[in-house]
């Protein structure tokens, strides 16, 4: 396969992954950019290069150069996901790579979360007039709604008025790959967007419109929302990151350590596979150990005896 050959069918792969595969669009634009990137690697080299070496040859060649540039282990992984997606979709058109990929293996991190403690301060004790914004009743509605709910920041952003069940506290969610799924939210949450209806977003508008709005009254983007979430980070005694995702790790992590059922939380997060979930898990074992060196009757007895 020649590089204009490349191109073609790399436009022909993208489209497939937006039509077909309903692939989310954050996923859609990183496939896109990995093959860009190749696409521009490929050209840089030399005519004698592009004359003598096959498609399979540079392919390889750029992969192993990304090891030499250091990049983070999490953008090769996913990079070597998009070839083997797209060496897959060239296999069924009798186009055959044979390319040998084996995706590096990545150091498990375990999610990082904020106590309950934490989120009860900034939600509660934290006043409106204390937080550095124009829209405290919005930008505490998506903080509470982003806990109450485990959704995503890009599900957030898409949320319609129409998607909303005030009462019976569900929304609907379009998640990953077009997935629709039902989430639970509670009283304070339905408070929290109360006092946003009445006080700040604008009334009579389309039902079908985005839940929450910027102050030209236009759906926010996900840079929008983790601006508003890092904005609460002045308000926690101990500085550190907030991000929407890491109220997700909180929301997740809080569930299993209250004893709901692993399956649940992954339904309620979206999770397509359970393994997604399970990393979990880990922090729920650190916090039942935890448990049982302060509240189990055998430590009593050490305590008693000592």
């Amino acid at each position: 396969m020649q590089h204009p050959e490349f191109i073609q069918k790399k436009d022909e792969f993208l489209r497939y992954l937006r039509v077909e595969r309903n692939l989310a669009l954050n996923t859609q634009r990183a496939y896109e950019s990995d093959l860009n990137q190749f696409v521009e690697f490929w050209a840089q080299l030399s005519e004698d290069e592009k004359q003598h070496l096959s498609c399979r040859q540079i392919l390889e060649r750029y992969l192993i150069s990304l090891f030499y540039k250091k990049i983070d282990k999490t953008s090769i992984a996913r990079k070597f996901s998009c070839f083997k997606s797209f060496e897959k979709f060239l296999r069924a058109q009798g186009i055959e790579l044979a390319l040998k990929l084996t995706r590096p293996r990545l150091d498990k991190k375990l999610p990082i979360f904020l106590s309950i403690e934490e989120i009860t301060h900034l939600l509660d004790t934290v006043q409106n007039h204390e937080l550095p914004t124009r829209r405290p009743y919005r930008d505490k509605a998506i903080f509470e709604f982003l806990y109450a709910t485990g959704v995503r920041c890009s599900e957030l952003i898409n949320i319609t008025v129409a998607h909303i069940d005030l009462q019976n506290k569900t929304v609907r969610i379009m998640g990953k790959g077009k997935r629709e799924r039902i989430v639970l939210f509670g009283q304070k949450a339905y408070d929290r967007l109360h006092e946003y209806f009445n006080h700040e977003r604008p009334r009579f508008l389309n039902p079908y419109d985005q839940l929450f709005l910027n102050y030209r009254n236009e759906p926010l983007t996900s840079r929008s929302v983790q601006r508003i979430i890092e904005m609460f980070r002045s308000c926690l005694k101990i500085q550190r990151p907030i991000t929407p995702h890491k109220l997700r790790h909180s929301f997740a992590t809080h569930l299993l350590n209250q004893g709901v059922d692993l399956r649940v939380v992954q339904e309620l997060l979206g999770h397509k596979t359970l393994s997604s979930t399970e990393k979990y898990t880990h922090v729920s074992i650190e916090e039942l150990s935890k448990m049982c060196n302060t509240i189990h009757p055998s430590n009593d007895l050490l305590k008693k005896e000592s």
